[in-house]
């Protein structure tokens, strides 16, 4: 398959979300706060965003929406474990970091990661506020975070 016609896909399957899936869960007035700007111009806006604490509580049903829209918006990447070894990362030539390796997040704010995810790096779309609210976004924090930690037992049997 061409690197064009891959990114084709990859982006009809990002556009073609259901309509159920967009709907906020949350009133726009009670949503978790995004990272906020810098306050102060010694600290950089990104640095104090990036520090900013997870202000969710996971529930089975909020971490069920965010496995949704990950498996809708992120694995044709990232893969469904996370691992980041996939057919379409691998024809558009990216290499992609091992979300399941437990080192790889082990240095990473949430804030931090809610910034990628909600603003995109490199070649990755950040997750659209229409798409995806706060809250939606710090439970794919969350969601992102458990791929480690599954992993984390099983290399642990593994190396015995």
């Amino acid at each position: 398959m061409s690197k064009s016609m891959a990114l084709f896909l990859a982006c009809g399957v990002f556009l073609m979300r259901p309509a159920s899936a967009a709907r906020s869960q949350t009133p726009p007035a009670a949503q978790p706060a995004a990272p906020a700007a810098a306050s102060s111009p010694a600290t950089p806006a990104s640095q104090m965003a990036d520090s900013m604490k997870n202000p969710v509580r996971p529930t089975a049903e909020s971490q069920a929406k965010a496995r949704e829209i990950y498996s809708i918006d992120c694995s044709m990447c990232h893969g469904d474990n996370g691992n980041g070894k996939t057919d379409l990362a691998t024809s558009m030539g990216l290499t992609l970091t091992d979300l399941s390796d437990p080192k790889t997040l082990s240095g990473r704010m949430d804030g931090e990661l809610f910034n990628i995810i909600r603003n995109g790096k490199g070649k990755m779309p950040g997750e659209d506020p229409a798409r995806a609210n706060n809250e939606a976004v710090w439970n794919l924090v969350i969601y992102v975070r458990s791929f480690s930690k599954a992993a984390a037992p099983a290399a642990a049997a593994a190396s015995r």
